[in-house]
């Protein structure tokens, strides 16, 4: 009698893990990309009133999760006790306090500032869930991280800026940085779909009360044709598919390694320039780019160890045993 051998468990998890890798690694950079497209957008919007738009780019986002609910049958789960503090916190630091930050920067620094300090963000993404689970970060992450971070700066470029414009740009990078380590302790039961959409209904809570305080309840009437259509772009791609990307490709990489791929975002944007604005990236550009590439063979590559190996096979059996019973 003859038998057929079977696939080791090893194996065939690690297969697995090597394919959640790679759809994690595509997602994560298609929805960086899909940020770097608002750069393009946000040129148009300079004079528009930013939280009233921001508040009704939110609202849409959230219309449009809904009805992508609706129609593929997802269920929007509903939070649970401290859930809704993650997610208050996803929405104030990440999307509420990241727009202050950014809108009132600029007024103190160069956007240029403001970018730098989005660039440094792969740093903190590798080195904060080490420091609090107390742990040492992966080594290839650390270093492609800072390649990573090297790199985007060199795309990005400098600028001048004065004491506010640091004090603001430092905001941005802990927001940036809390966007996506405040969402970890809830992606697991929520998913991607579920921690997008109250985020972003929060959110337009909160952009709706800082428009109306700061700008004023009529501010909505002044927004014209380009206005709209520019809040459209960024529900649509910037926030509802960008987001899903994002936080599904933080479940399946971790945030380390996820944030790896934020260096995407201005060679995103500057690549995109060229067809939108004519405008040809320099040298600096051209070598960042290159930069962020070599950062990102060091630190996307790696696998995890095997003591987490086995605890995901564990958890994954015993899913299937729940399943089964």
């Amino acid at each position: 009698m003859t038998t057929e051998a079977l696939p080791h468990p090893d194996t065939a998890d690690g297969t697995a893990l090597h394919r959640g890798t790679l759809i994690g690694i595509a997602f994560a950079a298609a929805g960086m990309v899909c940020v770097g497209s608002s750069v393009a957008v946000s040129a148009a919007i300079t004079d528009a009133p930013l939280f009233t738009l921001q508040c009704v780019r939110y609202a849409l986002a959230a219309l449009l999760l809904l009805v992508v609910a609706r129609v593929t049958g997802w269920r929007v789960p509903r939070p649970r006790g401290r859930e809704w503090l993650w997610l208050a916190g996803v929405a104030t630091v990440g999307l509420v306090l990241f727009n202050v930050g950014v809108v009132r920067g600029v007024a103190h620094a160069e956007p240029a500032v403001i970018g730098v300090a989005v660039a440094a963000v792969p740093m903190l993404l590798a080195v904060v869930p080490a420091i609090a689970t107390r742990t040492l970060p992966a080594r290839p992450v650390i270093i492609g991280a800072t390649v990573v971070t090297t790199g985007a700066i060199l795309v990005q470029g400098f600028g001048r800026t004065d004491a506010a414009g640091i004090g603001y740009a430092i905001l941005v990078l802990v927001c940036e940085a809390g966007f996506t380590l405040l969402a970890v302790p809830v992606l697991a039961r929520l998913g991607a779909f579920g921690v997008s959409f109250h985020s972003v209904w929060m959110a337009a809570a909160g952009m709706a009360l800082i428009g109306v305080v700061a700008e004023g309840p009529a501010a909505v009437t002044t927004l014209d044709a380009v206005d709209l259509l520019a809040a459209l772009h960024l529900a649509v791609v910037v926030t509802t598919l960008a987001f899903l990307l994002w936080f599904t490709a933080v479940g399946r990489l971790g945030s380390g390694r996820a944030g790896l791929l934020t260096g995407v975002v201005p060679v995103a944007a500057a690549g995109l320039g060229v067809p939108l604005n004519g405008i040809v990236p320099g040298p600096m550009v051209w070598l960042g780019t290159a930069v962020v590439a070599v950062g990102l063979v060091i630190g996307l590559p790696g696998t995890p160890s095997r003591r987490v190996r086995t605890r995901r096979l564990g958890r994954s059996r015993q899913n299937l045993s729940r399943a089964g019973s």
